[in-house]
C-alpha cells in the first residue's frame, strides 16, 4: 500500500483528537476576568497537549516522506500510535478539571508515556521493512530523543506523587524538547525529492 492512505487516515484521527480536547474548553459562567482566570488550568493543559499532538502530527508527516510502501506490520504499529494517543483528550480533560491533583498528572504521564514508546516501536518496524540501507534509520541514527523521553515520563509519573510542579515542568522540557521537527530528517526528505 502507499504511504498516502495511511497518512491521510492518520491526519484525520489527529484532527479528531484536537477536536476532542477543544470541545472541553468551555467559557466561563461569569464575564468578569477573574471568571477567566479561574480556567488557567483548563487552558495549560490544552495548550500542552495540543503542542504535544502537533509535535506527534509533524513528525509523523516527516517520517512517512521517508516511506514508500507501508506493510502490515507498519499499518497496525500507526495504529498502536494512534490509539494511545487517542487518551490524551481524556486524561488532558481529567488533570485540568482536577487542577494538576497527582493521580490524574501521572495517569497524564502514562498519557505521553504510551505514545512515546509506540513512536519508537514505528520506528522500529518502518526499518525493518526497509531493510538495510533504511533511508529513516540513516536519517534519524541514534534518535536519543526518542530514547530519553520515556525515562523522562516515568520520571514525571513518579514525581507526580511527589510534586506535581516538578511532573509538570518535565512533561514541558520534553515537549520543548521535541518542539522543532529533526533537522535531519527534515534534509534526508529534502534529498529524496531532489
Amino acid at each position: 500500500m502507499k504511504r498516502d492512505r495511511v497518512t491521510a487516515f492518520t491526519d484525520g484521527v489527529f484532527a479528531v483528537i484536537i477536536t476532542i480536547m477543544v470541545i472541553d474548553l468551555r467559557p466561563p459562567h461569569g464575564a468578569s476576568l477573574a471568571d477567566l482566570m479561574a480556567l488557567w488550568p483548563v487552558f495549560l493543559s490544552y495548550v500542552l497537549s495540543y503542542l504535544y499532538v502537533g509535535i506527534y502530527w509533524n513528525n509523523h508527516h516527516h517520517f512517512f516522506h521517508l516511506v514508500d510502501q507501508v506493510e502490515g506490520a507498519v499499518l497496525w504499529s500507526n495504529l498502536n500510535l494512534l490509539f494511545w494517543l487517542s487518551f490524551v483528550p481524556f486524561t488532558t480533560a481529567w488533570m485540568s478539571q482536577n487542577e494538576f491533583a497527582p493521580v490524574p498528572t501521572a495517569l497524564y504521564g502514562v498519557s505521553l508515556l504510551m505514545p512515546a514508546l509506540a513512536w519508537y516501536v514505528m520506528f522500529r518496524v518502518i526499518v525493518r521493512q526497509q531493510g538495510e540501507g533504511s533511508r529513516l534509520l540513516r536519517a534519524i541514527g541514534r534518535d536519543l530523543k526518542a530514547k530519553i523521553s520515556p525515562l523522562l515520563y516515568l520520571t514525571g509519573i513518579g514525581l507526580s506523587f511527589v510534586d506535581v510542579r516538578l511532573a509538570d515542568a518535565i512533561y514541558v522540557g520534553v515537549a520543548l524538547m521535541w518542539l522543532l521537527p529533526d533537522r535531519r530528517v527534515e534534509r534526508a526528505v529534502r534529498e529524496t525529492e531532489k
